[in-house]
């Protein structure tokens, strides 16, 4: 069908359906508003991204200390996805579709990217581990539990494997971010956080920031048998491994599904 009569079929005057249009927009200005936030408030959000994990990770040792089911404490970990939600805070897989299509339509550079990129992590990382000394102090019943499931992580090889992981684990959650802003109705936006935590947490797949505070946990007890450098090592991997998911798996056919109206939006942004 041609362009012209795709755009006389819906209500808007664009190339793409209504739903999607709708969608792009919400994301763009979602996106330009978070891109030009100052180092203060990028690392203050991020903080508070770290710390509303460790309250979903909590959730998570509690039940699955009390039921040694992962698929429940999987259920239980969407507290944390619930806080992100509700409090507006950051996490830094969650800045791969969002961000990514603003600095594709123009409306923010590669430079704002990187900052909103490692600000987020460096602060998730941090607030993170402040929590989890909390917690692991408030809470010592947790430490054997906490230190099992952190060594199904921090002793992991790259492989394969342990690769294919990390790449679903930045697809789910990217995933969620799309599923997220494809609907006003915050009962779908809730519904989304619940599936994507219930597939991160309970499926244990490798995901950069909530497989860091659990390990982050263990390392407080002072029993875990792996260091700070296992850490890092698997961190590393993992990582990569994420952001590969989450931009190529869905960020890069997201674009590619809207790039007619990317691409008026690029042209757009020249002539402001």
């Amino acid at each position: 069908m041609p362009e012209a009569s795709q755009r006389e079929l819906g209500e808007s005057d664009s190339p793409i359906e209504d739903a999607l249009e709708f969608a792009f927009r919400r994301m763009v200005d979602e996106g330009t508003q978070r891109l030009h936030r100052s180092w203060r408030e990028v690392l203050v959000t991020g903080f508070f991204g770290g710390t509303d994990i460790a309250v979903g990770v909590l959730a998570y040792l509690l039940v699955l200390h009390a039921t040694h089911q992962p698929l429940l404490a999987g259920l239980a970990f969407s507290v944390g996805f619930l806080a992100l939600l509700l409090g507006r805070s950051e996490l830094f897989t969650e800045g791969f579709l969002i961000p990514v299509t603003t600095v594709a339509a123009k409306r923010a550079g590669i430079g704002q990217l990187a900052k909103l990129w490692s600000g987020t992590l460096i602060a998730n990382l941090v607030g993170g581990w402040v929590l989890m000394w909390l917690i692991m102090t408030a809470l010592p019943r947790l430490h054997d539990q906490t230190i099992e499931s952190a060594a199904h992580y921090a002793t992991a090889p790259m492989s394969p494997e342990t690769i294919a992981l990390s790449l679903l684990g930045g697809m789910i959650i990217t995933l969620m971010t799309r599923m997220q802003h494809g609907t006003d109705a915050m009962v779908g936006k809730i519904a989304a956080a619940v599936a994507g935590a219930f597939l991160l947490a309970g499926g244990q797949l490798f995901h950069s920031i909530l497989d860091s505070l659990l390990i982050f946990g263990a390392l407080v007890t002072g029993r875990a048998p792996f260091g700070y450098l296992d850490w890092l090592g698997w961190f590393g991997y993992t990582v990569v491994g994420n952001v590969v998911g989450g931009l190529l798996l869905v960020t890069l056919l997201r674009l590619l599904r809207s790039k007619d109206r990317l691409q008026e939006e690029r042209r757009a942004a020249e002539t402001d």
